[in-house]
């Protein structure tokens, strides 16, 4: 769609909402006279009130949004462009359901984030029940979103109160598989082209390990969780599980550690030797991912194993025991619909994992879904299966704790983490709601340092490629001396 901006150069935040409102249309800034489709966006600033008013040219109609700001509440810079960004994206929503646009689940928000925002409000001093109010009146959400909002935000207090100044959480980044996904847009390689690949990029990562560690004792940073994600850790064999496991209790002192997460998504990379020595090292949870229970869904999707193939994997996990576990599901995949996504919940249900994360199909840019097509399910049948997920885990016992939301998700939705009570992980809603530093190693991996007072952070980011990986650990790990000027700044 044609954008023309007048009195403000905030692009990102229209591009946010207009991905939010017209998902299929990508951003043009023509020069010229505005003509054709297109949509007019003013910032103004007055005697007593700030303005954005956008006008939305659709075939031939023009459909007006407004939204306004006393100049008072605009008391600092980082406020008033904050304030301005939302006032835009505001009058861009008003000007959208004008022309008849659908609302939104999520009403005017576009962030990933929206837990953030309902726990400001109750960090302010609101009652929940003031907080919700707001949050719905500011944004449009639904109540059932909001409802979703806050039930995860008093996982996120209840975390923010358990944590000190100084409290971070490790990730671990291997990112290999035993094939690819078609959904899939993660850096990671199939074994069968990158075998040749994994003995390297070992060697590699425990150089980082060693590096960041030395970082992390000379700042007496406190490690309070661990969490291998992927790819599929559990590609590694026994014998290279054992040595990145014990080199990063011998580097670390684990000591403060209140959990232990291993991504074991793949059932066809779960055995009873990589069980064990997961335990010896002190795992304590372990995500076995279906997906779908659906065999057809499987195959559909690139996955080389059966439903079957998950519980047997799922009876492994639990004979070795100790294992919290967590099963991912992802509403909209390509051949499913909303009956089989019940069947699938029956499936699950049964069961009986600590956590089940339902997710709902993002149409990354890389994936296989994205270049070469599918039929997916609907917006409205994706909404079916998430409305359905929601009233059966709470009927089960289970509560949201932790949510987000991403570009290209189907209609909109998000994906959500919901738990027994008591099996809440810590590192979800730490990196979720943006409450520690993450310190990470891998392929991929992103290091993000959050300043504890004002939530100012960076990110230092690993080469996504395995190669890549192999070859720049030398700049890699040289680049963890930034750790600590990071927080040389926040303690001066």
């Amino acid at each position: 769609m044609k954008l023309y901006l007048y009195g403000h150069t905030y692009k990102y935040a229209v591009e946010q909402m207009l991905l939010t409102l017209f998902p299929a249309e990508r951003p043009e800034y023509p020069e010229g006279k505005p003509l054709g489709d297109r949509m007019e966006i003013r910032l103004r600033r007055g005697d007593r009130f700030t303005t954005a008013a956008c006008a939305l040219h659709l075939e031939g109609s023009c459909f007006h949004g407004r939204a306004a700001v006393r100049n008072e509440a605009l008391t600092d810079p980082l406020i008033t462009d904050r304030k301005c960004q939302r006032l835009v994206k505001n009058a861009m929503y008003r000007a959208a359901l004008r022309s008849g646009r659908q609302k939104p689940v999520w009403g005017a928000l576009t962030g990933v984030r929206p837990g953030k925002l309902l726990c400001g409000f109750l960090r302010e001093g609101l009652s929940e029940q003031e907080a919700v109010a707001r949050f719905i009146e500011e944004f449009d959400v639904s109540p059932e979103r909001a409802r979703l909002c806050l039930d995860a935000s008093r996982h996120t207090l209840r975390a923010i109160d358990s944590m000190g100044p100084r409290d971070v959480c490790l990730y671990v980044g291997v990112p290999f598989c035993p094939t690819r996904c078609a959904y899939c847009s993660f850096v990671s390689q199939s074994v069968e082209k990158s075998m040749k690949l994994i003995p390297p990029f070992v060697d590699a990562l425990e150089r980082e390990i060693r590096a960041t560690a030395a970082q992390a004792r000379a700042l007496g940073l406190r490690v309070i969780s661990v969490y291998f994600g992927g790819g599929t850790p559990t590609t590694l064999s026994p014998q290279q599980l054992e040595r990145v496991c014990g080199l990063l209790e011998r580097e670390f002192d684990l000591a403060p550690l209140r959990e232990y997460t291993v991504e074991a998504g793949r059932p066809d990379t779960i055995t009873a030797e990589k069980l064990a020595v997961l335990r010896r090292h002190g795992v304590d949870r372990l995500s076995v991912n279906p997906q779908t229970m659906s065999d057809a869904v499987l195959e559909t999707i690139g996955r080389r194993h059966t439903a079957a193939d998950i519980v047997t994997a799922l009876e492994k996990v639990r004979a070795a025991g100790g294992f919290a576990v967590n099963m991912d599901l992802i509403a909209g995949l390509p051949a499913d619909d909303p009956a089989g996504f019940s069947r699938t919940l029956d499936a699950v249900l049964a069961l009986g994992p600590e956590n089940i994360t339902v997710h709902t199909l993002s149409l990354k840019k890389g994936s296989r879904i994205t270049l070469e097509g599918a039929a997916l399910p609907s917006a409205a049948e994706v909404g079916a299966m998430l409305d359905e997920a929601g009233a059966r885990l709470r009927a089960a016992g289970y509560e949201p704790y932790y949510l987000y939301r991403q570009k290209f998700m189907s209609g909109g939705f998000e994906n959500v983490g919901w738990t027994r009570p008591g099996y809440a992980n810590l590192y979800n809603i730490c990196i979720m709601e943006e409450l520690c530093s993450i310190l990470a190693m891998g392929g991929g991996g992103s290091t993000k340092l959050i300043a504890p007072g004002d939530g100012r952070n960076i990110r230092l980011m690993d080469p996504k490629y395995p190669l890549e990986y192999v070859q720049k650990i030398e700049e890699t790990c040289a680049d963890k001396e930034k750790i600590s000027e990071f927080y040389a700044r926040e303690d001066a």
